[in-house]
């Protein structure tokens, strides 16, 4: 069976700390559409820079913003269980101290 290009999705993250980039990674994925693409790419994300050393601030850049927003949204259920775990992430990340933040 062909796949057509329409339906394969590519998220790319990196994660800096100062100047130095840290990781990289490509996400591709097939029969999904691009908001829960964007989302499992920022789910993968978060949960690399929580278990990194001296992480305090976590800015996401996305050209994706609704999805960014779908993050918090519980009434989605398609998204549901990457919102889920996103918040499960950041919940931990912000317990390591109080002056930890997210931006968008």
């Amino acid at each position: 069976m062909q796949v057509s290009k329409t339906t394969i999705a590519t998220s790319i993250s990196h994660i800096h700390r100062s100047q130095e980039i840290i990781a990289k990674s490509a996400h591709y994925t097939t029969n999904v559409n691009s908001t829960k693409a964007e989302l499992f790419t920022i789910r993968c994300e978060i949960n690399y820079a929580i278990h990194l050393q001296n992480v305090t601030h976590i800015i996401i850049i996305t050209d994706a913003i609704p999805a960014a927003r779908k993050i918090f949204n519980m009434l989605v259920h398609p998204y549901q269980l990457h919102s889920i775990t996103i918040l499960k992430d950041l919940k931990k990340f912000f317990n390591k101290d109080f002056n930890n933040s997210i931006g968008f």
